[in-house]
């Protein structure tokens, strides 16, 4: 990249870095721009206090608006490779044999193209496009709750769906999530989301929440459950170690990819 960027157009490029990826690191837009630290952190001070980002050790995070709900498609492109590293890490926790419970979302849906060749599973599962994933496989038993569908998530959701998950008791629950922060706890931007995830929690032996490292330290809009209710985490090395320790002190496994 040239480094004879202008000042605007080299904090256009790391709002669109933000944008893409959730998260930028001081060192390297240094080298991408080939400017100093002191510069970039300047960069990131001005774009702070115009509302786009919020500084993190090393660099910045992007600044969502709490009640912010993307499509799924959109969130398929972001920290994809972490989030295939997490879907690997996370399979690794599931056994033959096992009756899981498996979130909607675009972590989660790593998660489940790493089950391709697995037999003697029950998965529950609120959500369609992971439901026409697993059909494929006759090895793998398929339980749907009825609900509404949420276009979104392709989830369904609603008063309906949580009646028929408290039906069905499972092992491991793994939950993706919008926010995971230490204080506040788990969440998501839609209310009725959050209610299934709770009721998803409530049948679960263990919980198992597949969360990037842009989600830690954020809160969305819906509140999910506290952090004492989660018992593994998986992330990416983009966790900070003071977020991990926080996280750790609270009872978490967390498992870092």
């Amino acid at each position: 990249m040239s480094k004879k960027k202008s000042t605007v157009e080299r904090r256009l490029v790391i709002v669109k870095e933000l944008d893409q990826k959730g998260k930028v690191d001081v060192g390297n837009l240094s080298k991408m721009f080939g400017v100093s630290e002191v510069t970039i952190r300047n960069d990131l001070a001005q774009l702070e206090k115009k509302n786009v980002l919020i500084r993190a050790r090393g660099g910045a995070l992007k600044l969502d608006p709490v009640g912010i709900d993307y499509h799924i498609s959109e969130k398929d492109k972001i920290n994809i490779k972490a989030k295939q590293q997490i879907g690997v890490k996370a399979a690794e926790l599931v056994n033959e044999g096992d009756t899981i419970m498996i979130d909607s979302g675009s972590t989660a849906m790593q998660l489940v193209r790493n089950l391709d060749k697995r037999s003697h599973l029950t998965v529950i599962t609120n959500a369609l496009n992971i439901v026409n994933h697993l059909q494929k496989n006759e090895d793998i038993q398929v339980i749907v709750p009825g609900g509404f569908l949420r276009n979104k998530s392709f989830s369904l959701i609603g008063s309906s769906a949580e009646k028929s998950m408290r039906n069905y008791f499972c092992d491991k629950l793994f939950l993706g999530v919008d926010g995971l922060d230490v204080d506040y706890g788990l969440s998501t931007p839609n209310i009725e989301e959050a209610n299934f995830n709770c009721t998803m929690i409530e049948m679960s032996n263990q919980v198992i929440v597949l969360a990037d490292s842009s989600k830690i330290g954020k809160r969305s809009l819906a509140f999910i459950c506290p952090t004492s209710s989660i018992d593994i985490l998986i992330t990416d090395s983009g966790i900070t170690h003071e977020q991990r320790v926080s996280l750790e002190k609270t009872g978490i496994n967390v498992v870092v990819v």
